[in-house]
């Protein structure tokens, strides 16, 4: 069923009957993602969060049928351009948090902003003051980041420092033989909704955000530790959030072979207790948690 048909028949569909539509919560999922309420993808899964995304727009548009839908919410639905929502402006000044969420937004990035809801952020060649530095590889020069919006106005909840890259050990020695035959993994900037909590590791087994959806990454064939020019692939390739079991600032060794590395355990830790408090993984402990990553020059 698509929204349409509520407009020739008179129905009311309450969220049971619209989860047990993947057709129908597909098509209310991707207006909700154009509309910056709920994170991408569209998976015809209408489960609490995609509820509360719903619930949202009706609160916004001023539908009268909460806890349900009718020809109201189906109207607004398909008739109201995103630029023609009510927004529930941010509070943004000129401080560290309101600077990376501007430049989120200029991007056109998802941004949560429901309260118990938290933005995972990663800076590359960023010190913790929020300076840039000169991003050199093999160090832990990166920022890992928890922003949550309090009332309307960003804050960053936990800063860590860290990594998105691989170190020299294992751009020289790739760790499995894709990796021989097509480099060493750098993630691509941008946004992706691919890691859920998990175990990372063998040697060390610790929980983690583990990858379990596509990413894109740059191959480093040449082992120059640079993204100039080289090719993207697409797929599934263990670049997990883990830790650098205390590796020092200047030497990544083996902490990382692509993924993106808290440097301390102690921070990763911290880190992780921080992120399962957001409400959609206590709601569903299988929430697949959205990353942002950005270069710190272009930030």
């Amino acid at each position: 069923m698509k929204l349409q048909d509520f407009y020739n028949q008179k129905l009311e569909y309450g969220l049971e009957l619209i989860a047990a539509d993947k057709e129908l919560a597909k098509h209310i999922q991707e207006i909700l993602i154009g509309h910056k309420l709920l994170a991408p993808p569209a998976d015809g899964k209408f489960g609490p969060i995609s509820a509360s995304a719903l619930r949202e727009f009706q609160e916004l548009m001023k539908c009268d049928e909460e806890g349900f839908l009718g020809l109201d919410t189906a109207k607004k639905l398909i008739e109201t351009h995103p630029d023609e929502l009510p927004q529930r402006e941010l509070n943004l000044s000129n401080d560290f948090a309101s600077h990376i969420i501007k430049y989120m937004l200029d991007k056109g990035y998802h941004v949560d902003r429901k309260t118990g809801e938290y933005n995972i952020v990663y800076v590359e060649g960023m010190n913790t003051d929020g300076t840039i530095n000169p991003d050199r590889p093999n160090r832990f020069n990166d920022l890992r980041l928890i922003i949550q919006v309090v009332g309307r106005t960003p804050k960053i909840i936990g800063i860590w420092e860290a990594t998105t890259e691989p170190g020299k050990h294992y751009t020289y020695n790739p760790i499995s033989a894709y990796a021989i035959k097509h480099g060493a993994a750098r993630i691509k900037f941008g946004q992706y909704k691919a890691w859920r909590v998990g175990t990372h590791g063998n040697a060390e087994p610790h929980e983690a955000l583990v990858q379990v959806s596509d990413i894109t990454v740059h191959r480093d064939f040449n082992k120059d530790m640079i993204r100039t020019g080289d090719k993207l692939d697409t797929g599934l390739f263990y670049i997990n959030q883990h830790y650098g079991y205390d590796y020092p600032r200047n030497n990544i060794s083996y902490a990382s072979a692509g993924c993106l590395v808290g440097r301390t355990r102690k921070g990763h830790r911290e880190f992780m207790k921080l992120i399962k408090q957001d409400w959609r993984y206590q709601s569903n402990r299988n929430y697949k948690f959205l990353t942002t990553i950005i270069a710190g020059d272009d930030l």
